[in-house]
């Protein structure tokens, strides 16, 4: 697998606002279970250091724009929430406007700022379709059948692709995330701090394009950072 450099932001107080990079400037093979082709450039990145006008949070009053260690990010204020989804899943989400992807590469840093032991969680949201229809991963603290697992919603409450059994070491620090979907092979897979060995993967081909996003189920986090490659 070719590692990709992730795109060095300006130094702290000087980062641009967002880079957004519609236009595909040269490709680089990227092998994610058989060959794809993606850009070399990311398709959208967004460091949060002017505003959060390219994120629909689906319950806004438990999101701000907060300054982190220097930098501004976003962050989860709230665990309770008003939004309803119409099936059990998490409840903060925060979805990327305009951007809807079948393979891709997402990035970005994430700091738990709670502890709430087992199920402290972030999560990532992709192919979503829909508040009915989509995949997430659930970073949760240590895994059981609804936490630390790689999730479909399949208009019905959320139900685990894996049997995952590795903890995530969450402490109060920054951590790294990144996920890979390949549409065509079906594999999904998440990397936490070890950019190398995935924590979780499966293989699954319900969902083929959608949204993607970030946030997390019903705890508190920092999000800054986010970089996506994709075809």
């Amino acid at each position: 697998m070719i590692t990709r450099k992730r795109p060095t932001f300006p130094s702290r107080g000087l980062k641009c606002c967002v880079i957004v990079a519609f236009g595909f400037l040269g490709t680089v093979l990227f092998s994610l279970g058989g060959s794809s082709v993606y850009a070399d450039k990311p398709v959208f990145a967004d460091d949060f250091e002017t505003s959060t006008d390219h994120w629909e949070m689906l319950d806004p009053k438990t999101w701000k724009h907060s300054d982190h260690d220097g930098s501004k990010a976003i962050e989860i204020t709230e665990r309770a929430s008003e939004y309803s989804p119409p099936v059990r899943s998490p409840l903060h989400v925060a979805l990327i406007k305009g951007l809807e992807l079948s393979s891709f590469e997402i990035t970005f840093r994430v700091k738990s700022t709670l502890d709430t032991g087992n199920h402290r969680d972030c999560c990532v949201f992709f192919n979503y379709v829909d508040d009915r229809h989509f995949y997430y991963v659930h970073l949760g603290a240590r895994p059981d059948p609804h936490s630390g697992q790689i999730m479909i919603v399949n208009d019905a409450p959320r139900l685990a692709l894996t049997k995952n059994e590795k903890l995530t070491e969450w402490d109060d620090k920054w951590h790294d995330v990144k996920l890979v979907r390949n549409s065509d092979s079906g594999l999904i897979a998440i990397y936490f701090d070890d950019m190398q060995k995935p924590h979780m993967q499966v293989t699954d081909k319900t969902f083929s394009k959608g949204r993607i996003g970030i946030g997390s189920f019903d705890d508190l986090n920092a999000f800054d950072d986010v970089v996506i490659f994709a075809k």
